[in-house]
């Protein structure tokens, strides 16, 4: 709801300030053109984000997914303890950071959710546990081996080499994850809410 707010009043001053500034025409047209970019940039990349979630679907089926789950079941047993004992909450949470690891976004996103769900069951009422905070911070900024949505927007925009961003892209996820997660551990033993 806040959001819908902060664009509506983004729109607004826009338009005053075109107004005022007598550049009526030229924002009429670069809302077209913008409205016209944004459909082709979603139908440019469609075709190689249903690639990657085909390939990720691919890696489920042949137990790939199963064996980064089974890498990654030590860190997750160390980030989110509840996981020990709850192999429901273990499964999403694997699931949602293999989906991340591969870029894929859009497919991590459903088992998040599952994954909060499942942890509910272990957070008092109406409180965001610590658990759910550093899935969170996980999921926001997570560490990327294959950037699939980001590739895609560079090849749609005539990118020769839209890999070639890897290091970059490994370097800043590690970083900003590994920050994150432990900025949000410190502050959840900083401020318990317990």
């Amino acid at each position: 709801m806040v959001m819908s707010w902060i664009f509506s009043g983004i729109i607004f001053v826009s338009i005053v300030c075109a107004w005022i500034g007598g550049n009526g025409g030229a924002l009429a047209a670069a809302v077209v053109e913008g409205a016209q970019s944004g459909i082709t940039l979603a139908i440019s990349i469609a075709g190689s984000l249903c690639l990657w979630s085909g390939i990720g679907k691919l890696m489920e089926h042949a137990g790939i997914t199963a064996g980064l789950s089974h890498l990654i079941r030590p860190l997750l047993n160390f980030l989110f303890p509840s996981t020990r004992t709850d192999s429901n909450l273990a499964g999403y949470l694997s699931g949602n950071i293999c989906a991340n690891f591969l870029g894929l976004g859009n497919a991590a996103t459903p088992m998040g959710i599952e994954a909060v769900r499942a942890m509910v069951s272990h957070a008092a009422p109406g409180t965001a546990s610590d658990e759910m905070c550093r899935l969170i911070v996980l999921n926001t900024a997570s560490i990327q081996l294959i950037p699939a949505t980001v590739a895609a927007v560079r090849a749609s925009l005539g990118c020769s080499s839209p890999f070639d961003i890897l290091p970059a892209v490994w370097l800043t996820s590690i970083c900003s994850a590994g920050l994150g997660v432990a900025a949000a551990w410190f502050f959840g033993k900083v401020w318990p809410h317990d």
